[in-house]
């Protein structure tokens, strides 16, 4: 049995179509369905629906053999991976965003210490030392944008894809940090143990991103 682990959402939509090209149909909806094991028209492959954080670990750990996996999560916490495949899906980016009325520019210029709030610690972290701005990390795990509006912090590093949320709550994007979309990864032993079903899934999963004019 080979187990894929997908988060719910817009990357296990967006996973749908690589996995039909891989000749693979998942069975159930899982927004009607509370089961978390999901069958697939394949009786050897089956789908484990996680968060989008515990996707690595799940991977890491065996308890998935592959797994679809934002660039971000994989950053954070994605060692002894193999990262096999950019699907260039689930598109974003991660960026620095301040108050309309933040003078960010200036504050950077200034040598100003920045209380920055973000889910992404180690990303920014490196991201600002690169620039040799100094900031105190708030680690937060939602609602990022009410962290300027309330004075707790200067920034937030978060993800951003249109920039509506941002601007709904007078925020502005200030500076691009990397872009994001998932990669497809792979425990290590599994690669071994199920060298040729796995590999088979990986070419299929490639020319589907070919086809699809995402290469």
């Amino acid at each position: 049995m080979i187990t894929l682990a997908l988060s719910k959402g817009r990357i296990f939509d967006d996973s749908l179509p690589l996995l039909r090209a891989a000749g693979i149909e998942v069975l159930e909806d899982p927004e009607k369905s509370r089961k978390l094991i999901l069958p697939t028209s394949r009786a050897d492959v089956q789908v484990v629906l996680v968060r989008a954080s515990d996707v690595p670990t799940y991977v890491q750990r065996g308890g998935a053999d592959l797994g679809v996996a934002g660039l971000d999560v994989l950053n954070e916490d994605g060692e002894g991976l193999y990262r096999m495949l950019d699907l260039k899906i689930a598109r974003c980016r991660l960026s620095v965003a301040v108050r309309e009325d933040f003078d960010y520019a200036g504050a950077v210029k200034q040598g100003s210490r920045l209380r920055v709030a973000t889910k992404y610690t180690q990303m920014a972290r490196q991201h600002f030392a690169t620039k040799g701005v100094h900031v105190d990390l708030i680690k937060l795990y939602g609602s990022m944008e009410l962290a300027p509006l309330t004075g707790l912090a200067d920034a937030i590093v978060d993800l951003v894809s249109t920039g509506s949320t941002l601007k709904a709550n007078r925020l502005v994007e200030v500076e691009k940090i990397m872009d994001i979309s998932s990669r497809l990864v792979v425990n290590p032993a599994s690669l071994k143990t199920k060298r040729e079903p796995i590999r088979a899934l990986i070419d299929a999963f490639e020319a589907a991103v070919i086809a699809g004019g995402r290469a």
